[in-house]
């Protein structure tokens, strides 16, 4: 008899081609070679029992085989997957036996030629009456017409689809797992990644904050001993009930030979609305007062005590006890001019804009009025927070933290002055507002000198007298930090040219002043412009 040789551990055994040959010879639908292999071997009763267990398992994951009728050679199925001479050329089936212990297995044998038959692990197709039903036996189904046959070949073939279909739909199934679990494990790692970015960003600004600190430490030892012993400086003059609602003023020095009321400048200190504090502005003090103009510098709470709302709230608690209170430190309440570096820019217009609402509401009560702000000067400010907000979270405060501070995302709009006087509800407060007059270094990368520029143009086209003044290379604390610090100072020259327009003898007086001294070795503040974190 012919033979195929199979392997199978732990032992060899043999297929009869015969038995294959059998259902070749039948138009026998779609059925497993492994339902073959238990029904027509005759050493499968020699089978260990953990193996027949295995095998009886098999029946739910096997994938049927499909058998090419013989009757039509040419005829090609889609249900077909392995054809009948791929089979028989195969030569071996090989299955791997699992350790398992069971006790009974539904099996048919065939033992010396006596064929004992019992439950089979895949039951045997057998051909039907598709008119009367009966079951026709195998050796006559021959003589059926192919008609009944395809109609069993047919619901045969749905049922492999079937078994295809929900192959495939397990497939899709993990690989949808796959995918959704390879996603998690990518947004974990991008996570992962940020804060270690993060970190890193912190980390090194915060060294290169200390290491600018100590470079420019010269000039500020100067400027503290300056702040504390000096008799021009009135320090923590409470303003308000809430904590830091204090100021500083500094005085010019009394000659005796102009005792009339002085200019006054009502300064709010920037620090990225985290680190603002009113000694900041201590060095503009010491130059401005020795020209004859008082600086007023007003302090603020802080985030994260404080949002925004709370800033400029204490900002115009601050300037109006400087409108209602600076004749008595000799300052002229009709010459107050209101400016803001940085945050504190952005503060300080926030308090000037809202004041303006404020007031083109008779219902509405104040304690201080725009008219009394002679000009507004803001120094390197950002006054539209939507634009702003990507370009500040790669540079200043993650974007987070920078809702958080601006009390959510959607107060941006409404703590934007440039967008909030294009709003036509507020053209009445809008023609209340006094000259603005901005300042920035064309190589400020902390806030763009664009945000300086589009604010001007805006306030241009809405009829407000704006104007810009752009310091060629300069960056974010080289005007308002080194360039005092070596003595020359382009925007301390321009502020006292407007602060004391049409007073003849101040500026003469400004012409006949000895150059301001020195603070800091030049090498030190070149190197400290390139390291600063601002």
């Amino acid at each position: 008899m012919d033979t195929c040789h199979a392997a199978i551990e732990p032992r060899k055994i043999f297929v009869p081609v015969s038995a294959i040959s059998k259902f070749h010879r039948t138009s026998v639908p779609p059925f497993s070679l492994l339902s073959i292999f238990l029904n027509h071997t005759p050493m499968h009763k020699s089978f260990t029992k953990p193996t027949r267990l295995y095998l009886s398992k098999m029946q739910s994951n096997i994938l049927p085989i499909s058998i090419s009728n013989p009757f039509f050679s040419n005829r090609t199925s889609s249900s077909s997957i392995v054809p009948f001479s791929a089979a028989a050329q195969a030569g071996a089936v090989f299955i791997n036996s699992v350790d398992y212990d069971g006790d009974d297995l539904a099996h048919s044998s065939i033992e010396d030629g006596k064929k004992v038959e019992t439950k089979p692990l895949l039951p045997r197709v057998s051909s039907h009456d598709s008119i009367s039903g009966t079951r026709l036996p195998s050796n006559s189904t021959g003589s059926v017409s192919f008609q009944k046959r395809r109609g069993t070949r047919t619901a045969s073939e749905s049922n492999l689809s079937d078994l295809r279909g929900g192959r495939r739909r397990f497939f899709c199934h993990n690989a949808g797992r796959t995918d959704g679990d390879s996603f998690s494990i990518t947004r974990f790692g991008s996570k992962v990644l940020g804060y270690i970015g993060s970190g890193y960003r912190l980390i090194t600004g915060f060294l290169a904050l200390q290491c600018y600190g100590i470079l420019i430490m010269p000039g500020v030892l100067q400027v503290a001993y300056y702040y504390y012993f000096s008799s021009q400086v009135r320090r923590d003059i409470v303003f308000g009930d809430q904590p830091r609602n204090k100021l500083d003023i500094y005085l010019p020095k009394n000659d005796g030979k102009n005792d009339g009321p002085k200019p006054v400048i009502a300064f709010i200190t920037g620090g990225a609305w985290v680190i603002g504090y009113k000694a900041w502005g201590s060095l503009l003090g010491l130059h401005l007062s020795g020209t004859d103009v008082i600086v007023a510098c007003i302090d603020y709470r802080n985030f994260p005590k404080a949002t925004i709302s709370d800033m400029v709230q204490d900002a115009s608690r601050g300037i109006s006890f400087v409108c209602n209170n600076i004749s008595e430190y000799g300052g002229d309440p009709n010459r107050i001019y209101l400016m803001g570096q940085s945050a504190g820019a952005h503060i300080a217009a926030c308090a000037l804009v809202d004041q303006a609402i404020k007031e083109s509401d008779v219902t509405q009560s104040t304690t201080w009025s725009v008219s009394q702000i002679k000009a507004y000067f803001g120094l390197s400010g950002g006054y539209n927070l939507i634009n702003l907000a990507d370009h500040l979270s790669t540079r200043g405060p993650y974007k987070s933290v920078f809702y958080s501070i601006m009390g959510g995302e959607e107060s941006l709009s409404r703590y934007s002055p440039e967008i909030v006087v294009q709003d036509p509800n507020n053209k009445n407060a809008v023609s209340l507002l006094p000259p603005i007059i901005l300042f920035h270094g064309t190589a400020d990368y902390s806030i763009p000198a664009d945000c300086s520029k589009t604010f001007v143009d805006t306030l241009q086209r809405l009829g407000v007298k704006a104007d810009l003044m752009l310091y060629k290379g300069k960056t974010h604390t080289d005007v308002f930090v080194q360039d005092p610090m070596r003595g020359d100072d382009k925007l301390f020259d321009d502020l006292v040219a407007i602060v004391h327009a049409g007073d003849e003898e101040a500026l003469r007086k400004q012409v006949k002043a000895p150059p301001r001294r020195r603070l800091v070795p030049e090498f030190m503040l070149k190197l400290a412009a390139k390291i600063s974190p601002f």
